[in-house]
């Protein structure tokens, strides 16, 4: 349960990364 936490965290992280990287496409 711990584990599905941390990787649904760092897909956000990813994601708010590359939606800071590429703004136009978001």
């Amino acid at each position: 349960m711990m584990w599905l936490l941390v990787i649904i965290i760092l897909i956000l992280a990813i994601y708010l990364f590359y939606a800071l990287l590429n703004p136009e496409k978001f």
